[in-house]
């Protein structure tokens, strides 16, 4: 935490001086988003009311990123949980499953689970991030009440050429990712592979047993454009995860009951395959656009342990949309109209060998309707409303809506505000349990509720090379879904709670292109987040993340140091025999990266970086430990 404030403290030094001595050009402010609206059409960040960080390509190469999840990190509010086999990202404060994800556009969940494992997704070349906090279901319906995140790959017209890394380092690490994308005549496309593997660490305190893993993913992205105003794109990604993990002890006589121990043989497999088609035409000079889609998102996972298979699930979702926005107006006053239908049906089926967790197939579908209207005023001020209606043929029909606005002033403050509501419909896991009958599903759960509002304030500096920004937010979440676990006790069934949960804060974020060659990103957040007045599990009160980063003359070459600190935390821990759950305190730690590239030529440079530099000893959910100080070094090539 010393090192996050005196990197801060560092930037507010300087940056007078240095932004006198060479003021760069703005590059921090007015960054275009495709998220935060339903019309198709890019957003400046200062025209959207709500929350909004954007993670360039060139951000995500420069840390260095394998896992989309670490970057994530250095979001304000957001906090990760990693295990192996479940990566869990909470924004502000809600539920890993409270989080909508999108890969280009398609929504990613398992089906099975009601939310993403990030511990899938691997950052590709020319990729970035888009990442909405906020209740955000008036535009994307259930799963969106803490917000959504969005990752996008690069387009061939975006980042044309060929690439290539190959990188090795510390628990028998090897990487590989290449990419190949380009232009001809109206057809642009890009290919990219990737791979992640490592031999692994123990994973259990006092454990011996490494947990490997290997993670890869080959992906398409191609735009045909047959004329001027007419664009069909396809989307084709397909990822595997296999993995070692471990279980926690189970033998009551056991002095190491509930912690996680060394499990020979328990290891776990999961692909996905995910695809959309998408067509979309421009009418009346662009005023007029329509956009219709098609998608699917299949996934698969098992389970395995000495024995053999163990457990497994199989999920779909298949979904199709219209969209259609009128524009109309000048340059001083913009106007949209958007309509949007969402049609999608999602189903399960429990692959359990034992025999003991229903096997028929089940399903669900919604209707989603959504109206949505912005107003942009001189690109000074901007107003945006949206209601949408879904019909769900399992639960009870759900009105969720959203209002936001922006006002910046003559001397470079904005003022910004927004407020919504948000649903997120039970997951089949929660419906109808799962394998061993240890947990047993609840027919009559009801879909959470959320509202809340955000004011935030936002001032630049040195012509935009600098930006500083403040948000308060406050949330509400009622019919909880929590586990309960009525007699006998070590039965386990979810219920809804009769109590509010209540999340609010503070996001503050400093971004500064000190010189053309420093750079200083940094934010920190406080959150508090209670259920009926007690802390809630794996939401740290304090988050910050500072990265600075140096690039040579001439883009030859770079460091990048980047410090995370997670704040002390509660988890819940089954160490009692009785089977209720006891409130355990995880200890606060700090973890510092430093990478650095150098060109050998203009396509050839090496890189290498190391990650946890002081080797903190930590934990982001109980008993389950993870690597100490590693280190990499690689080869990169373009063309």
């Amino acid at each position: 935490m010393k090192i996050l404030i005196s990197l801060i403290a560092l930037a507010a030094a300087l940056a007078p001086d240095a932004v006198s001595a060479q003021t760069p050009k703005p590059t921090v402010v007015d960054t275009l988003v495709v998220t935060a609206t339903r019309s198709g059409k890019a957003q400046t960040t200062v025209q959207i009311g709500g929350s909004v960080t954007l993670l360039s390509p060139e951000v995500l190469e420069r840390r260095q990123l394998r896992d989309v999840s670490d970057i994530l990190r250095d979001v304000p509010g957001v906090a990760v949980s990693r295990i192996p086999g479940q990566v869990q990202v909470r924004l502000r404060g809600t539920e890993g499953n409270h989080t909508l994800v999108l890969i280009d556009g398609i929504e990613v969940s398992d089906p099975f689970a009601g939310e993403f494992d990030f511990g899938s997704l691997i950052a590709d070349d020319a990729a970035r991030v888009e990442v909405l906090r906020g209740q955000q279901s008036a535009l994307y319906g259930s799963d969106a009440i803490g917000g959504v995140i969005h990752y996008i790959t690069g387009t061939g017209r975006e980042a044309q050429g060929a690439s290539a890394r190959i990188e090795g380092g510390s628990f028998g690490a090897f990487n590989a990712a290449g990419r190949i994308a380009g232009v001809v005549g109206d057809l642009d496309a890009a290919l990219t592979a990737s791979l992640v593997t490592t031999e692994g660490s123990p994973g259990a305190r006092g454990g011996t047993r490494n947990l490997g893993r290997q993670s890869g993913a080959i992906s398409l992205k191609s735009t045909w454009s047959p004329a001027p105003n007419l664009r069909l794109t396809a989307v084709g990604r397909l990822a595997r995860t296999a993995g070692d993990n471990n279980n926690s002890e189970s033998r009551t006589a056991s002095p190491t009951f509930g912690f996680i121990i060394d499990s020979p043989g328990v290891r776990f497999e999961q692909r996905s395959l995910n695809g959309s088609l998408r067509g979309e035409l421009d009418l009346l000079d662009g005023r007029w656009t329509h956009a219709l889609s098609a998608q699917v998102a299949d996934y698969q996972r098992d389970g395995f342990n000495l024995r053999g298979r163990s457990s497994g699930n199989e999920g779909r979702r298949s979904k199709a949309a219209y969209e259609t926005s009128f524009r109309l107006g000048q340059e001083t006053a913009r106007q949209h109209l958007t309509f949007a239908a969402d049609a999608e049906r999602e189903t399960f089926r429990n692959t359990d060998p034992s025999g003991f967790a229903s096997r028929g197939r089940r399903n669900a579908g919604n209707l989603g309707l959504v109206g949505e209207y912005g107003l942009d005023l001189n690109d000074n001020a901007a107003f945006g409303a949206s209601v949408r209606h879904d019909v769900n043929d399992r639960f009870a029909d759900a009105t969720t809506w959203r209002v936001q606005g922006s006002y910046r002033l003559a001397n470079d403050l904005r003022l910004r505000a927004a407020a919504g509501s948000g649903v997120k419909n039970p997951g089949f896991y929660e419906l109808y349990g799962f394998v061993d009958g240890r947990f047993i599903g609840n027919l009559d759960l009801k879909p959470e509720r959320s509202e809340g509002w955000e004011a935030g304030v936002e001032r630049a500096f040195a012509d935009g090379a600098i930006l500083v920004g403040a948000t308060y937010f406050d949330s509400r979440l009622k019919d909880e879904i929590f586990t309960s676990f009525p007699p006998p006790r070590f039965i386990a069934s979810p219920a809804n709670r009769a109590t509010l949960s209540k999340q609010r804060g503070v996001e503050t974020f400093v971004r500064a292109q000190l010189t053309p060659a420093w750079r200083i990103d940094a934010s920190y957040t406080y959150l508090r987040a209670r259920e009926n007045g007690v802390e809630e599990a794996r939401r740290p009160d304090h988050i910050a993340s500072a990265a600075l980063n140096w690039r040579a003359p001439g883009d030859r070459g770079g460091v990048n140091l980047v410090v995370r600190y997670t704040g002390r935390q509660t988890d819940l821990a089954f160490i009692n025999r009785n089977f209720v759950p006891s409130r355990v305190t995880l200890n606060d730690y700090t973890l510092v990266n430093l990478n650095g590239d150098l060109k050998i030529n203009d396509s050839l440079a090496l890189f290498g970086r190391v990650e946890n530099l002081l080797s903190a000893d930590y934990e982001d959910v109980f008993s389950f430990v993870s690597p100490g100080r590693t280190a990499y070094a690689g080869l990169r090539a373009r063309f």
